[in-house]
């Protein structure tokens, strides 16, 4: 398999079949993110010739085993979704003829992303099994956006995942806690569960910002342009968020970066979550918290 640095899926796609179709992101300007820093590239395209033999490399690798069925693809790199029209749906080809039994194709997506299809190519890359995006949107706390460099505002997350709504593509959020900078992040939690209840979203991945020395975040902490949440304060803040929320989905913090893993299925779920949350503010050490954070490997 053509597969090229550090390979990043959610927690939830641990199943599906990755498939190398870029790798790098085409924004690489957040300032918090050090995720693709071993690549020697920005951003590349897997010729369609390396997806092919991928494909049939899986295919063989998966008969030997016992010809488990495979009904989920998640595309690999920081936003496949970036990828034109054509160039995704010839992917999506190649998928269903070496694994007809797939039912859908994920992939990670910027906002922007979505801003290059028209209504109808949404609607037919829908159709084509594209479903269950995750989106990196961070936050919708406008200043935090901007400061970061995320190229995008929270007008722009409403506008763009209406269309897939429109298009009937489900997606999960990523939430960054701890995005908005000390003092902030509460606020910036229920500016966000106020963008999110007005649009659909199955899940709501919750992860915590942590800041490594390689990323402009820390060049910018060192210059005493930005202060860094305490890992108490975070907490807080996902409470808030927790609270906020007000449609159905499910709220998940289950990746390495969350010093405890938190899930359940709002809204009937929101006081258990809500109950953990007061436990570890009221019972663990901000010491304890962020000797977590200073041993976690680097993500």
């Amino acid at each position: 398999m053509h597969y090229t640095g550090t390979i990043w899926r959610p927690p939830y796609e641990a199943s599906s079949l990755l498939l190398e179709v870029t790798a790098g992101c085409t924004h690489h300007r957040c300032k918090f993110c050090t995720l693709y820093a071993d690549l020697p590239f920005p951003f590349r395209m897997s010729p369609m010739e390396e997806i092919e033999a991928d494909l049939k490399e899986a295919q063989r690798t998966y008969r030997s085993f016992g010809g488990r069925r495979i009904t989920r693809t998640f595309l690999t790199g920081a936003n496949p979704f970036v990828l034109k029209y054509e160039r995704l749906m010839g992917i999506a080809e190649l998928v269903h003829s070496y694994f007809p039994e797939t039912e859908t194709i994920g992939c990670f997506a910027r906002v922007t992303d979505i801003t290059l299809k028209s209504d109808e190519e949404l609607a037919a890359l829908g159709g084509a099994g594209y479903d269950g995006l995750t989106i990196g949107m961070e936050t919708a706390d406008d200043a935090a956006l901007r400061f970061m460099d995320k190229g995008y505002l929270s007008e722009d997350i409403l506008k763009q995942c209406e269309r897939l709504d429109r298009a009937g593509i489900r997606y999960s959020f990523f939430y960054l806690t701890g995005i908005s900078g000390a003092g902030r992040g509460e606020s910036g939690a229920r500016a966000t569960a106020a963008v999110c209840n007005k649009l659909h979203p199955t899940l709501i991945g919750v992860n915590m910002l942590t800041v490594y020395p390689d990323s402009k975040l820390y060049g910018e902490i060192r210059q005493g342009n930005w202060k860094e949440e305490s890992e108490t304060e975070k907490y807080r803040e996902v409470r808030a968020l927790a609270e906020g929320l007000e449609i159905p989905t499910e709220f998940a913090a289950l990746g390495a970066s969350n010093a405890f893993r938190l899930y359940g299925v709002l809204p009937k779920d929101r006081a258990a979550l809500i109950s953990a949350i007061d436990r570890i503010i009221g019972t663990v050490k901000e010491e304890d918290l962020r000797k977590y954070r200073r041993n976690l490997p680097h993500l």
